[in-house]
């Protein structure tokens, strides 16, 4: 549970939207507001990754030895999270 203070003008926007909107509740408005900050936030996060990608240099082809690589990082990491270590 969580208590939001609201200024009026807001608390008014949030009831008119949640009216207008079709949702059952406040709660259930905030969540669908907060979920969609969380999507924008992982979008905003992969497009910097492509970026960094995109920056990073030539590119070069894939080789089975880079391939056995990634896997083996793979399988480290998900050993290391298995054993709750990091």
């Amino acid at each position: 549970t969580m208590n939001v203070v609201l200024p009026r003008n807001l608390k008014e926007y949030v009831q008119e939207q949640v009216s207008l909107g079709g949702y059952s509740s406040v709660s259930e408005y905030l969540r669908e507001l907060i979920r969609a900050d969380q999507k924008y936030k992982a979008k905003e996060a992969l497009e910097a990754e492509i970026l960094k990608g995109l920056d990073s240099g030539e590119a070069t082809p894939m080789t089975a030895q880079d391939w056995q690589e990634i896997r083996k990082e793979v399988m480290r990491r998900h050993s290391l999270k298995k054993n709750g270590t990091r």
